[in-house]
């Protein structure tokens, strides 16, 4: 069985203090976009779990194992990963990934989980990979794995641009920095406005007023925006820039105009894997 396993960007994220349980408050909008690494997951003989081409894959491999664990069944899965996002760029490749190669393996057992169960077993995860059991754009909120579906335009183009001469940092050291800057400060209000905006947008247009990434800022967002963009921001704790578009040629231009900065991407949203 085969399935793409596509990117997402958060079209504002807004960050707040700690909670109980040591994760920090969130709120986001994760949009998938129509980039995507191709996920192949089938059936293997004896109780081997292979996954080839991606020697870096960690999530793929611990979702699958914690499938089995959590059936009852043996890990008889043999998958290839067809790498085609970039890796650590803020776009949740790997948490799209693993979701993917949840849902296809759990369609193949004899007796699979419910969508409800799956979805709790993929938070388990990480914070980002509920989101791609999930059809549409979704308002991520708590510690960022509550979702509700928005009613969001559609209609625009965007473009990706990774930066040659940028490296991501951890997470960790990403809420760190803003743990030090004291960056919660205002989270209600911040908060409010995204909502705001999420609740009001009828055109492409209207996301222009998405509160700017409290984790990750760039420079390039503000080229972005003086190439035709009518919002731009950091995706995730970054590094990716995305720059919302009206129409194909100026976000064509504009990709190209990036392309020597960055690696570049012309795509659009996407409503499921």
């Amino acid at each position: 069985m085969r399935a793409s396993a596509p990117a997402k960007i958060n079209l504002g994220l807004v960050v707040g203090p700690l909670r109980d349980d040591g994760r920090h408050e969130f709120l986001s909008v994760l949009q998938r976009v129509g980039i995507a690494d191709r996920i192949d997951v089938d059936p293997a003989p004896g109780s081997a779990l292979t996954v080839a081409g991606f020697e870096r894959d960690t999530l793929v491999r611990g979702a699958l194992e914690r499938l089995a664990e959590r059936t009852g069944t043996e890990p008889c899965w043999r998958v290839r990963i067809e790498k085609r996002l970039p890796v650590a760029a803020g776009l949740g490749g790997g948490s799209s990934d693993a979701a993917t190669a949840l849902r296809l393996a759990n369609g193949q057992l004899p007796q699979p989980l419910e969508t409800d169960a799956l979805r709790e077993l993929a938070a388990t995860l990480g914070a980002d990979v509920p989101f791609f059991l999930r059809d549409g754009p979704q308002l991520a909120s708590g510690d960022g794995t509550a979702l509700a579906p928005v009613d969001l335009p559609q209609d625009f183009w965007i473009v990706l641009a990774l930066p040659h001469d940028v490296t991501k940092e951890s997470t960790g050291a990403v809420y760190a920095a803003f743990d030090a800057r004291d960056g919660a400060r205002g989270w209600e209000e911040r908060a409010a406005a995204l909502r705001a905006t999420v609740a009001g947008a009828r055109r492409p247009r209207d996301l222009a007023t998405l509160p700017p990434n409290d984790l990750a800022r760039s420079p390039l967002s503000d080229e972005v925006r003086a190439l035709g963009a009518f919002h731009a921001d950091v995706s995730g704790a970054g590094p990716t820039v995305y720059g919302l578009f009206h129409h194909r040629a100026t976000a064509e231009a504009a990709r190209r105009a990036l392309r020597t900065r960055a690696r570049t991407w012309l795509t659009a949203p996407a409503w499921y894997g």
